[in-house]
């Protein structure tokens, strides 16, 4: 469908009032709105995210996603308020740790999993399950104030689900060296080891993510769909099998009306005029 004009804008607050969503030009932005708790991913906050991204998962006027923050933290990681009430429980918490550990599990899996490329726009600071989820977007734009960490091995309690997102995204070793030093990573540092994608002045990155995603909303949404799976299935195959599943998508690609109408458009010397099919 075509993309929406600037006048097609939509924008709401989830029931829990922690999640603004707003939809502009097909670029559908997600603001963690719990400043006065550093954005903490607490139950209701992963809930509200989880629903935001099954709902824009089905809406084919969403081409791309800007996941932000309200306040000077962009996410302080798991609520760990939440955490420590159930040390009480009979099994010390054991059953409810369980639990948060799924559901956070299944947001960020939700990111990748979402048809749409998703973009974190960072400013200020994103520790532990924050950075999770920065490392668990497509793409990331971070402001020059912008500090990353996984901290939890100065708690006692390593990030061992960030780190699922960080080895995918960084060299082993600049992995390992956030995990075992926790140590704070600022943004030029996180450009450095491929957290994020750009840095830019403080206080822009929404702008610039947001650019960005109107990029990636301009384009045919068949090959862009089709190439964020694409690029996440075969990234867990052995070469062989990579080539093989990557000449199975691009073929059902170039069979798309889309990919015609594109050729078709560069041999012509013209725009191409796309139909998302």
């Amino acid at each position: 469908m075509p993309v929406p004009t600037a006048a097609h804008a939509e924008t709401s607050s989830t029931p829990e009032a922690v999640l603004k969503t707003e939809l502009r030009d097909g670029v559908a932005t997600l603001t963690l709105a719990r400043p006065q708790a550093r954005n903490s991913l607490s139950e209701a906050m992963m809930a509200a995210l989880t629903g935001a991204l099954a709902e824009i998962a089905r809406d084919d006027a969403v081409r791309a996603v800007v996941l932000t923050a309200e306040g000077p933290v962009f996410s302080a990681g798991h609520d760990l308020k939440e955490i420590q009430g159930h040390r009480g429980d009979a099994d010390r918490g054991r059953a409810y740790f369980e639990d948060v550990l799924k559901r956070c599990s299944t947001l960020m899996t939700a990111i990748v999993r979402l048809p749409q490329p998703v973009i974190a726009a960072v400013e200020g600071m994103a520790t532990a399950a924050g950075c999770q989820l920065v490392a668990s977007c497509d793409l990331a734009v971070a402001g020059a104030d912008a500090r990353f960490c996984t901290p939890g091995v100065n708690i006692g309690l390593f990030c061992h689900t960030p780190m699922v997102a960080l080895t995918r995204n960084l060299a082993p070793k600049h992995a390992l060296e956030m995990l075992l030093l926790g140590e704070w990573v600022l943004a030029e540092d996180a450009y450095r080891m491929g957290l994020v994608n750009r840095v830019v002045e403080r206080g822009a990155a929404v702008t610039a993510a947001t650019e960005l995603a109107g990029r990636i909303a301009a384009k045919s949404q068949v090959p862009v769909k089709l190439g964020k799976a694409a690029f996440y299935a075969q990234a867990e195959m052995g070469l062989d099998d990579a080539y093989a599943y990557a000449s199975r998508v691009m073929t059902e690609n170039m069979l798309a009306r889309d990919a015609d109408e594109g050729i078709s458009a560069v041999l012509a010397k013209r725009a191409p005029q796309w139909e998302d099919r």
